[in-house]
């Protein structure tokens, strides 16, 4: 008996969210237990002194956590974040390509909580950020 394992990075790139098109965010990876996201930093992003605004940081990274969560919901199942807290550690100055690692924290029957780091880059972290997502199940 075979049993094919899904294509998630190619489920993920077929299912673009409008917002993550918007800011130009590019799924690298998608597996269950880790999803990889790349997004340029654009002058239309940014803040002054051209450097990443926290918000496209913050969607970045729940554009991450919602895509891993995605990727392991029951069938018929859909999500929302409940909660999102980010720590802002350094600058993403315009131009840089900024990297999203998602991985889990908890992956449960009701909720999943996944933890993002974004670096630029030269390797440094310019934000943690850990959300919690609500699993729905149909009724």
């Amino acid at each position: 008996m075979t049993t094919e394992t899904p294509d998630f990075l190619a489920m993920v790139r077929a299912h673009p969210t409008p917002l993550g098109q918007l800011l130009g965010i590019e799924v690298m990876e998608a597996a269950p237990d880790r999803v990889v996201a790349t997004m340029r930093v654009r002058s239309d992003l940014c803040t002054f002194p051209a450097i990443l605004h926290g918000g496209a940081v913050m969607a970045l990274a729940d554009t991450a956590g919602a895509t891993a969560t995605v990727i392991n919901l029951p069938k018929g199942a859909t999500t929302t974040t409940l909660e999102s807290k980010t720590n802002f550690l350094a600058a993403a100055p315009e131009g840089q390509i900024v990297t999203a690692i998602c991985e889990p924290v908890h992956k449960g029957k009701t909720t999943q909580v996944w933890q993002t780091k974004i670096t630029r880059e030269d390797g440094r972290l310019v934000a943690l950020v850990t959300q919690s997502q609500l699993v729905m199940m149909p009724k």
